[in-house]
C-alpha cells in the first residue's frame, strides 16, 4: 500500500528567536499535550514569543509557550503557560543537552506545526546576538528589500 503523504500546517512561528539568536542546529520534537490543548492548536491559538527550553533530569521541557484555553472546553482546560515535555530519543536529548551546556548556548522553540495529525515543535540550538549583529542583519535586510523594490520598479517601467 502506498504511503499517505503527510502535510505540514504551521501553527506558530518564533520570529523573535531569529532576530535575537544565531540558530546553529535544529531538531524536530514531539510534544506532550492534553486533548483540549490540541483542539486549541487546531484553531491556531499558540504563541512562542517568550518560550524557551530547559533540560531537567534528562528531559527537555518547554516553558513559556502559551496555548490559549479551548473556548468550548470545560474543567479539563489546563493552565495556558504550563511546562510541557518534549518527546525525543535519549541520544538526541543527551546531544542537545551537552551542546547547550557550553557557554553562550540556549535552546529555543522555533516553530509549532501539525505533521499529519501529530503536533511537532522545531527546536534550535542558539547563540545570542550582540547589538551590532542585529544592526548588521537589519541593514542587510533593508538593502535587499530596497534592491527588490528597484528591480520591480525597473521592470514595470519597461
Amino acid at each position: 500500500m502506498a504511503k499517505k503523504r503527510e502535510g505540514i500546517r504551521l501553527i506558530a512561528n518564533n520570529k523573535k528567536a531569529y532576530h535575537d539568536y544565531f540558530i546553529e542546529d535544529t531538531w524536530e520534537a514531539g510534544i506532550s499535550l492534553v486533548g483540549t490543548e490540541v483542539k486549541s492548536l487546531r484553531n491556531g491559538k499558540c504563541s512562542l514569543k517568550e518560550a524557551y527550553v530547559q533540560a531537567v533530569r534528562g528531559e527537555l521541557i518547554v516553558y513559556g509557550m502559551h496555548i490559549s484555553p479551548y473556548e468550548h472546553g470545560n474543567i479539563f482546560n489546563r493552565d495556558p503557560l504550563r511546562p510541557r515535555k518534549l518527546l525525543l530519543h535519549r541520544s538526541e536529548i543527551n546531544k542537545i543537552q551537552g551542546r547547550a551546556d557550553q557557554q553562550g548556548y540556549t535552546i529555543v522553540p522555533l516553530q509549532v506545526y501539525f505533521k499529519g495529525s501529530l503536533v511537532k515543535v522545531q527546536i534550535g540550538l542558539a547563540r545570542g546576538k550582540k547589538l551590532y549583529d542585529k544592526r548588521a542583519d537589519m541593514a542587510r535586510k533593508d538593502a535587499r528589500r530596497e534592491a527588490e523594490r528597484e528591480f520591480k520598479g525597473a521592470n514595470l517601467r519597461i
